[in-house]
């Protein structure tokens, strides 16, 4: 013992080396040690008493330092934790022991007298492994510190209270099949929350709990390997494994998790395609066309994805030309297709030996054997009534544009390819010989012309022949017909282009003035050859002359010099052009030259009439609006004429008359025979009249209104005929077109005129003022009411008195 030093510190040192000594023995047997204070440099402190003592800083001596505290704690009373002492502390009651910092009064106490510390509440290591306080010594009675104010730890002591977790879990993972024993598969990893430092709480082993005999796991590294060689996916594909982590070493006693492992059998290609059958037959009709699809085979593979893609080939047997097999990437079938036209009549089997093999094969499994298989197609040609068929699809024909009507262009030919060899009757399909320039003997197929041919309008016609059988008219095959018509010399050469000459004033003689040339619609063999002169009736031209190239073009050139506009402004040279043909054809075509005055590079400047008015110093621009002024005039003067004629002619002669008073409405039966405020009927009752006198022109005649009474301007006559009374609505109709002032309601007389010729004759009252009329009308009055007012008309004997209401 060191001397000086204080018995407390000496005996709490020798204590603690004592519970170290048992905490080493208790913790290799796997038990826990509540907590054991560590010594520490003890500090010791002594301060001088009394009036005027000088301050003495001496050692302090704490006796404390780190503690321990057991975590999950569930007794009733304050779990101990440890002990402050200073040897400042005599056991007076003069020293206050004071606890801050984390979890200081909260968490836990501290005894103001004695220094002991407890922990009050529950505590987790995994939440908080420890705790860093403050403590103090303070006087008593003036709460001044006695001691400098020190730091110490509370550490939470671990014990085995959380279970292995597989963070990660569960697991999916995927091993080829057919894999050796130790493969590697996934490894698993389980997590313990507990102090991996302290005891074997965090210490996990590894367990496999579901999944054997085909899956291990090693206990210390988590690692899952196959545990079975030959695993087949196709046997089985996926297993489900149950992994167990357990703590403390896998001890009893410890805690455990566990997570599932589904392991799947991923694919590799160890089985080889097979044909579910050896041989395989199909029926073809004849008819079928190239490219389509005779039949479809499909070799079973229990392999999938690309392990399982197939290539098909013909290997063998008597339609390797006439068939091809090709595979279908989304089925893996072997399709079929026909290379060429099938005929019955030729040839009615075929065989072929086919072969189906995996397109990636394994290199591994190749010891097990080929991993390929063949099959026999037959395939049986099935008769078919077939259309007729040209020799020749493509018959190429020529004909002359000269031919004549009837003339043989060729023959086609087509039979039956049945056995049956049905007869064949021939026609032109007339959509494509719409004009039916050609004919087609039904029996023979020999086509013929049927109207004059032209070649500039249509130089091949490409006409469809249709051969139908007889035995059965459905039965129609097609074949074209491409007639060419032979060229012949039927059209003359004409001018190239609608030529433009103009001819200089200051020409010189033998002056080029024009080259002119030639086109021809036909289309000789040996190309076109035309020769140009003057016509015959230009032989003694004194003017002009033409000059042959020999190159299909002709120049015209002047014989004299000294031409003027102003004496002849237009010459017509007639030009005569004929071709090379067999036989030749020739036209005489006319070469207008217009004399113009030029500049001083010979362009013209002014030609022909348009000469003599710019010499007269008027331009054309000048000439139009001289004719646009004069235009403008003539329409003024005929305006100003119209306004005053109509100034003249007053429209109304009586201002205080409305004629619209005369306007008579049609939508109503009106008032009858008493209605007479519309309009005037005297007019219409009068018809049988003659015109007693002619009205003057030269006097406005007098408007009077219509409801005054006017004398009548006719005189009866007898009604002996018809004739009287046209001539007077004519006369009528005459006056009111030539009368500017008529009013307009003389147009209304003519709604009198019912007709001549009628059985039921008139029942007007035009006829009322008559007494010629011997008809008796008194059985209207047994009618009813609606025929009354009829019957007191007509009723009365004395007809004079109808009107007289």
């Amino acid at each position: 013992m060191k001397p000086g030093r204080p018995l407390i510190w000496s005996v709490i040192s020798q204590t603690t080396l004592l519970l170290l000594v048992a905490q080493w023995e208790l913790g290799c047997s796997g038990m826990t040690l509540n907590s054991v204070p560590l010594p520490r440099a003890p500090r010791l402190s002594h301060r001088a008493q009394g009036a005027g003592a000088l301050a003495h800083r001496q050692k302090r001596s704490w006796v404390w330092n780190q503690f321990f505290v057991l975590e999950e704690f569930t007794g009733d009373e304050p779990l101990y934790v440890g002990k402050l002492h200073s040897d400042v502390d005599k056991g007076e009651g003069k020293v206050k022991y004071v606890l801050m910092g984390e979890g200081a009064s909260s968490i836990f106490t501290i005894d103001e007298d004695t220094g002991d510390i407890h922990a009050i509440k529950r505590l987790d290591r995994e939440e908080q492994a420890y705790y860093t306080l403050r403590a103090q010594a303070v006087d008593y009675g003036t709460s001044r510190p006695v001691e400098p104010e020190s730091e110490f730890v509370i550490k939470v002591q671990d014990i085995n209270d959380n279970e292995p977790k597989f963070l990660d879990g569960p697991y999916n993972t995927r091993v080829p099949e057919m894999s050796p024993v130790g493969t590697s598969v996934v490894q698993v990893v389980a997590t313990d929350a507990d102090d991996p430092t302290y005891g074997n709480s965090a210490r996990v082993i590894y367990s496999i709990l579901e999944g054997q005999p085909y899956f291990s796991v090693d206990p210390k590294t988590g690692v899952i390997r196959t545990a079975l060689p030959n695993m087949d996916r196709e046997a089985r594909d996926q297993y489900l494994l149950v992994i167990q982590a357990k703590d403390m070493v896998g001890q009893m006693g410890g805690l455990s998790g566990t997570t599932s492992v589904t392991v799947t059998l991923s694919d590799v290609n160890d089985n080889p395609p097979r044909f579910s059958r050896k041989s395989y037959q199909f029926s073809v009709p004849e008819s079928l066309p190239v490219a389509s699809v005779v039949a479809k085979i499909k070799a079973l593979d229990s392999d999938v994805g690309p392990n399982a893609e197939m290539e098909y080939r013909i290997i063998d047997g008597d339609g390797l030309g006439m068939f091809r097999v090709s595979t279908d990437k989304d089925t893996q079938e072997g399709v079929i297709t026909l290379l060429k036209n099938l005929d019955f009549e030729t040839k009615t089997t075929y065989s072929l030996r086919i072969e189906a093999s995996n397109r990636h094969p394994d290199s591994r499994f190749l010891s097990q054997g080929m991993f390929s298989d063949t099959a026999m197609v037959r395939l049986i040609v099935e008769n078919v009534d077939e259309a007729p068929v040209f020799s020749s699809s493509l018959s190429k024909m020529v004909v002359s544009e000269a031919a004549k009507v009837g003339t043989i262009v060729g023959t086609v030919s087509a039979n039956d390819p049945d056995s049956t060899n049905s007869p064949i009757r021939y026609s032109i399909d007339r959509n494509t010989d719409l004009e039916r320039f050609f004919n087609i003997e039904a029996t023979t197929g020999i086509i013929s012309t049927a109207k004059p041919l032209d070649r500039e309008v249509n130089a091949v016609h490409n006409i469809t022949i249709l051969a139908i059988e007889s035995l059965d008219p459905a039965q129609v095959g097609k074949g074209v017909a491409l007639i060419t018509v032979m060229d012949i010399n039927d059209n003359a050469p004409v001018f190239a282009i609608e030529y433009e000459t103009f001819l200089c004033e200051s020409s010189s003689p033998a002056q080029v003035i024009e080259t002119i040339s030639a086109v021809d619609q036909d289309e000789p063999p040996s190309g076109h050859r035309f020769f140009f002169s003057l016509a015959a009736e230009a032989a003694g031209n004194l003017n002009f002359t033409l000059r042959d190239n020999k190159d299909n073009t002709a120049s015209i050139l002047t014989k004299r010099a000294g031409f003027q506009r102003r004496q002849q402004s237009m010459y017509r040279l007639p030009v005569l052009i004929v071709d090379s043909g067999t036989p030749a054809l020739s036209s005489t075509n006319t070469l207008s030259i217009r004399v113009c005055e030029c500049d001083g590079d010979g362009s013209p400047q002014s030609c022909g009439t348009e000469a003599f008015m710019l010499s007269a110093g008027l331009s054309t621009g000048a000439l139009i609006a001289i004719l646009a002024c004069i235009l403008t005039l003539l329409v003024l003067v005929l305006l100003i004429v119209m306004m005053r004629r109509r100034k003249k002619e007053p429209l109304i002669l009586d201002e205080d008359r409305d004629v619209r008073e005369n306007i008579v409405r049609y939508d109503d039966e009106g008032g009858g025979e008493e209605d007479t405020e519309a309009f005037d009927m005297v007019a219409l009752r009068n018809l049988n009249v003659v015109r007693d006198s002619k009205s003057r022109r030269d006097v406005t005649p007098e408007v009077t209104t219509l409801y005054a009474p006017r004398p009548p301007p006719y005189k009866a006559a007898p009604a002996d005929n018809n004739g009287i009374f046209r001539e007077f609505i004519w006369d009528r109709l005459k006056e009111a077109d030539v009368d500017p002032t008529a009013p307009p309601y003389d147009s209304l007389q003519t709604y009198a005129f019912e007709g001549s010729g009628s059985v039921a004759e008139s029942l007007s009252t035009l006829e009322s003022l008559s007494t010629d009329s011997d008809q008796n009308y008194d059985y209207l009055s047994d009618w009813g009411p609606r025929f009354r007012k009829l019957a007191d008309l007509y009723g009365h004997t004395d007809g004079s008195n109808i009107f007289s209401s």
